[in-house]
């Protein structure tokens, strides 16, 4: 049986980036050796390095003046990195999730943290809109996309300071104007690689202002002097990251994937709001992700929610339980999630209210 993958991280890959991400680690670049036994430092993963940071410019159209850095660690490194590097006096958060609340309790760590806004009283069903952020500020903290509650910040927003993004899940799901950016990062286990490599596009003109001594391995200035190579990276995941990237080129870059994105998602919200046993759990479309699609059973139904996950995972479904800090379900359909997997969904919760 077919399965089709909703899991929110790690998550869905394309077939292009595991079948040569595969053939890679049995033999890479026609060597006799696997990836996972080279060095680094080899010219062939040299030119995979290089070659991966050329394609996230390329696709992303950054502008002169930022770097591409692989590092590790996660999002989770990167939410005490932030401040270390950038925090001198005062730092403003908004408040959409439980990733955004993990960042802000680590930048308290270094300084004041303003946090303008918070939808936490709602379980972050919402968006805040209404918030100044302080122009003394030394920058601006946003979480794009929250995976757990199914929100996210569709458009590049005017901050009046600099702006830093955590985009984990939803790089490369829509086209970005990285110049409104001073730090765009994020885990790549949801549209890019298997866990275990981290993305950073810094612009390079913001560092070395935070006043205090850095630890070598937590400063950006030491991964852009190195190419991000200071320490052995996480070779395969960057290679399956490269894979990844060719295949959205192949696609038709981010534009295409946007386009197709928005088709899922619509087709997805439009069967939750239409069938009577379903309700979407963002009630403001703006604010609805279109990365992770969060839903539970409409009152009347309840009862029925076990009994759709056991239906839906005999139907090939897996991933689909949601947070447990939300109950209900969710479908992340990233990138990668091709439209007649979202359509098997739509069928199967078809077949279900029919069955009730």
């Amino acid at each position: 049986m077919k399965k089709h993958n909703f899991y929110a991280g790690p998550s869905i890959l394309s077939d292009y980036t595991i079948r040569n991400t595969s053939q890679a680690i049995l033999d890479f670049e026609g060597m006799g050796l696997s990836i996972m036994e080279i060095s680094h430092r080899s010219k062939e993963f040299v030119a995979v390095m290089d070659k991966a940071q050329m394609m996230f410019k390329s696709l992303l159209n950054i502008p002169e003046g930022y770097s591409v850095l692989f590092l590790q660690g996660g999002a989770s490194m990167q939410f005490c990195m932030v401040p270390y590097n950038l925090l001198s006096k005062k730092a403003a958060y908004l408040d959409t999730g439980s990733w955004a609340s993990k960042a802000i309790k680590e930048a308290k760590l270094f300084g004041e943290v303003d946090v303008v806004a918070s939808s936490k009283e709602s379980v972050y069903s919402y968006i805040p809109k209404d918030y100044i952020v302080p122009a003394d500020a030394d920058y601006f903290h946003i979480t794009t996309n929250n995976t757990i509650y199914g929100t996210e910040i569709k458009e590049d927003i005017e901050a009046g300071v600099p702006l830093v993004a955590d985009m984990s899940s939803d790089i490369f799901s829509r086209p970005l104007d990285v110049s409104k950016y001073d730090l765009i990062y994020g885990g790549a286990q949801k549209n890019l690689a298997p866990s275990g490599v981290t993305f950073v596009i810094v612009k390079d003109e913001i560092l070395g202002k935070a006043g205090r001594p850095i630890p070598t391995m937590l400063d950006y200035q030491t991964h852009i002097d190195k190419e991000s190579m200071f320490n052995t990276p996480p070779v395969v995941p960057v290679y399956a990251a490269l894979k990844t990237l060719e295949w959205y080129e192949q696609q038709g870059g981010v534009e295409a994937m946007h386009k197709l994105n928005l088709e899922k998602a619509e087709l997805l919200y439009g069967e939750i709001v239409r069938n009577k046993l379903f309700v979407p759990n963002v009630k403001d479309e703006a604010d609805r992700s279109i990365m992770n699609v969060t839903f539970v059973m409409d009152e009347n139904y309840k009862q029925l929610e076990a009994d759709f996950l056991s239906f839906a995972t005999s139907r090939g479904m897996v991933g689909l339980k949601g947070h447990r800090s939300v109950g209900g379900f969710r479908a992340s359909i990233y990138n990668a999630m091709p439209i007649s997997s979202v359509q098997a969904l739509v069928d199967t919760m078809k077949d279900f209210e029919n069955k009730n």
